[in-house]
């Protein structure tokens, strides 16, 4: 058995399983940065039109928290990111 082909193989497969992580941690920062602008904004609508003061300023403070954490994840990615 040629002990080299088959940590080759397996060295591809390793490689193709980092590129779907890749991908799919890609999108998962793009939903992030989405739901992050999303949570302010409603949470702006709802304080600004005084329709529920607390929940709005509540929702400001997490969307700006998720936009932070999201911010963090993009500076420092995972080690498949490379």
């Amino acid at each position: 058995m040629n002990y080299g082909t088959l940590l080759s193989a397996l060295s591809n497969f390793v490689l193709i399983i980092a590129d779907y992580l890749s991908e799919i941690w890609e999108f998962l920062i793009f939903i992030g940065r989405i739901a992050g602008v999303i949570v302010i904004l409603v949470g702006a609508i709802m304080w600004l039109t005084q329709i529920n003061v607390s929940k709005g300023k509540g929702m400001i403070l997490s969307g700006i928290i998720l936009s932070i954490v999201v911010q963090y994840f993009v500076m420092y990615p995972p080690t498949f990111i490379g």
